[in-house]
């Protein structure tokens, strides 16, 4: 369990650095809390109430509560990071990527370690895709 945290922090870290890089609003402390909060909560639902159900065979559990109410809960993080001006919105992709990493930690959490470090890895070449993009002269839709 312990290697599973210290997994989700570094690639919550990870994720953070390219935003600090980049100067967004979030950056390596927000991912890396989001991501290592997401693999804990995910962790106390899959063991933390074992000695619970086991007293009361009626009352089945179900893990997967918790990990339903991550997603609520970091998008409503994610939304308080969005702002618009005028016709321009900031920091969507900040608040995406924020829920991308609470989703990354839920998986590290779970165990699922194959498709959630390559989702990592897609969501991190997903970040620099804007400045692919200015390489290769072709403007973005102005996403920040």
């Amino acid at each position: 369990m312990i290697a599973r945290l210290l997994l989700a922090f570094l690639v919550g870290f990870f994720i953070g650095l390219e935003r600090e890089i980049s100067h967004k609003p979030a950056g390596v402390r927000t991912h890396a809390l989001v991501c290592l909060g997401s693999a804990l909560f995910t962790l106390i639902s899959s063991y933390g109430f074992m000695s619970l159900l086991g007293r009361n065979p009626y009352q089945p559990g179900d893990p997967t509560r918790i990990a339903a109410q991550i997603v609520t809960g970091v998008g409503f993080i994610g939304g308080g990071i969005i702002f618009k001006d005028r016709d321009h919105i900031r920091g969507l992709t900040t608040a995406a990527s924020i829920w991308l990493t609470a989703g990354l930690g839920t998986g590290i959490g779970a165990g699922l370690y194959a498709p959630t470090l390559a989702a990592a890895v897609l969501g991190y070449i997903t970040l620099k895709l804007n400045r692919l993009l200015r390489m290769w002269g072709l403007d973005d839709s102005g996403e920040e």
